[in-house]
């Protein structure tokens, strides 16, 4: 099978009719895997990855199987000599990662949360959250692929944290990577979703200029809507039922709330795509027309995990809210793979 670009609903055995390119990558805070599908459909085989939540790691290694999982932290991983690690992890092509970026959303604390240890839940181990992308720095530069790919938030290339990405740079500088960032919204690269997301993309191998231009027709809330919940109706309170009823479609509650609360809510709107679905705020997405939360299934289909994606019981919102969508790492990675991988291989041959 082709590696055409992945569209509408799909299930993990199609994975396996995917053609390999024949490039490695290993993946960092992988969560629930949303990545390790995106190069998957690309075509790249994901070797393993490391996470530090238990039940994370329950559900990447039931729903991939991967030939090396280690649950722990990044710094600990760092820290195991490199005699102890396979041979594999050192002839990577992408080392993949996607550092917990809470700390820097525009929907949180930010600047109050800098510095100070947390958990995003019950069950892992607190950690300071905004040194983790330099714990993440650290592990490129023992492994040394030939690309680093990270995914973060919005946030974090506006306000103070500008400061940050500038560290960022320069760390990746320091362990030998020239580095380009990007802004890119998965709505244009076939995801349901107005999900917007940096991208920091390093190599160390010598090319200078990547750029991208994604320009899919944005998908809207009706191709993706879950009728089966229309008969359920997954309530919402009565407060939220008085700002949805005054609240036009594609409008958050809080621009008709006297002080501006629910801002994390939303009356969608048939015609467009949902708004970011984060691990906190997907249960606050509220139907167009219908007064019920999105379902999971429509949670599902707008983060484009597949239909058949084994959850553990685990809340759906949570793992997809925290995943890079499958389609949106799919793009990204072909066009990493024309740009970069392609390249190389045509210096060779006309070498």
């Amino acid at each position: 099978m082709m590696n055409e670009l992945k569209c509408g609903y799909w299930n993990l055995p199609e994975l396996e009719e995917i053609d390999s390119n024949g490039l490695k990558v290993f993946s960092c805070f992988h969560c629930g895997g949303g990545s390790t599908m995106g190069y998957k459909l690309a075509g790249y085989d994901v070797v393993g990855g490391v996470e530090i939540d238990q039940k994370m790691v329950e559900l990447y290694r039931t729903n991939f199987k991967p030939k090396h999982s280690y649950f722990m932290g990044v710094k600990e991983f760092c820290n195991i000599p490199d005699n102890e690690l396979p041979k594999e992890l050192f002839e990577l092509d992408i080392l993949d990662g996607s550092p917990p970026c809470s700390s820097f959303s525009m929907s949180g604390n930010r600047e109050k949360n800098w510095g100070d240890k947390k958990k995003f839940r019950e069950g892992q181990v607190d950690q300071v959250l905004d040194d983790l992308f330099f714990d993440f720095i650290e592990i490129a530069k023992k492994l040394k692929p030939k690309v680093v790919i990270a995914e973060n938030v919005k946030g974090l290339i506006q306000g103070k944290a500008k400061g940050y990405v500038k560290q960022i740079f320069k760390a990746f500088k320091d362990a030998g990577y020239s580095c380009q960032l990007f802004l890119l919204n998965a709505a244009f690269m076939g995801v349901p979703q107005r999900r917007e997301r940096v991208f920091f993309i390093a190599n160390r191998v010598g090319i200078q200029k990547l750029s991208f231009d994604f320009r899919e027709k944005p998908i809207p809330f009706n191709e993706i809507e879950d009728h089966q919940a229309d008969k359920d109706l997954l309530q919402i309170t009565s407060k939220e039922f008085e700002l949805w009823d005054q609240c036009q479609q594609g409008r958050s509650l809080s621009s008709v709330h006297h002080k501006k609360s629910y801002f994390n809510a939303n009356r969608l709107h048939k015609k467009r795509p949902i708004p970011t679905l984060a691990s906190g705020s997907c249960r606050q997405q509220i139907h167009p027309t219908i007064p019920r939360r999105i379902s999971d299934v429509e949670i599902i289909r707008a983060q484009t995990f597949p239909q058949d994606y084994t959850f553990l019981n685990q809340d759906v919102g949570y793992v997809c809210g925290m995943s890079v969508p499958p389609f949106m790492m799919q793009r990204l990675s072909l066009g990493v793979r024309d740009q970069i991988f392609d390249a190389l291989n045509k210096e060779v041959c006309d070498g």
